[in-house]
C-alpha cells in the first residue's frame, strides 16, 4: 500500500501539483507502505511513525518484517533518516541487506523497548549507521 491509497481525505489523489504530497505528508498515510532494499528485495511494511516529541521530528518508522501474511513478525525501529522516499514506485528503500535486518535488534509487538532510552537510540543508530539526533529540543508538557 502506497500514501495515494491509503489517503481516505483524497489529499494525494490528484496527481500534478495539486496536494502537498510527496514532500509534507500525512504521517498516517505511511503506514502500511512498503520498504524494499536497493536490491528489489520486500523488507516489509512501515506500521507505525513514531514522533520525537521533544524535538517535533520523526525519529522511527517501525518495521514488520518476517512472519507469515504479516503475523508472527518481529517489529524493528529504523532511524526515520535510514529511509529513503521512493516516488515512482511508491515506496521506502531502506539501504540495508535483508539478513542485516534480520539480525538488527527488533521487539515483539507486546514488548516495545523504550525508545527515549539515550542507549537503546545509540544502539539502533548505530546498527543502521545513522548519527543520534545530537541535542532534541527539550519541551516541557503543559
Amino acid at each position: 500500500m502506497n500514501y495515494q491509497e491509503s489517503d481516505t481525505l483524497g489529499i494525494y489523489k490528484n496527481s500534478g501539483e495539486n496536494g502537498p504530497g510527496p514532500h509534507l505528508m500525512g504521517a498516517n498515510t505511511l503506514n502500511g507502505n512498503d520498504v524494499y532494499n536497493q536490491k528489489d528485495e520486500d523488507l516489509g511494511d512501515v506500521k507505525e511513525i513514531m514522533l520525537d516529541m521533544r524535538s517535533g521530528k520523526v525519529a522511527y518508522a517501525v518495521l514488520s518484517f518476517g512472519g507469515i501474511l504479516g503475523l508472527g513478525g518481529k517489529l524493528f525501529a529504523v532511524p526515520w533518516a535510514a529511509l529513503i522516499l521512493d516516488t515512482v514506485n511508491k515506496r521506502f528503500v531502506l539501504k540495508v541487506e535483508k539478513e542485516t535486518l534480520q539480525g538488527a535488534p527488533g521487539f515483539d509487538k507486546n514488548n516495545w523497548p523504550d525508545m527515549a532510552d539515550a542507549a537503546w537510540t545509540k544502539k539502533i543508530h548505530s546498527y543502521y549507521g545513522i548519527e543520534p539526533d545530537p541535542d532534541p529540543i527539550s519541551v516541557t508538557p503543559v
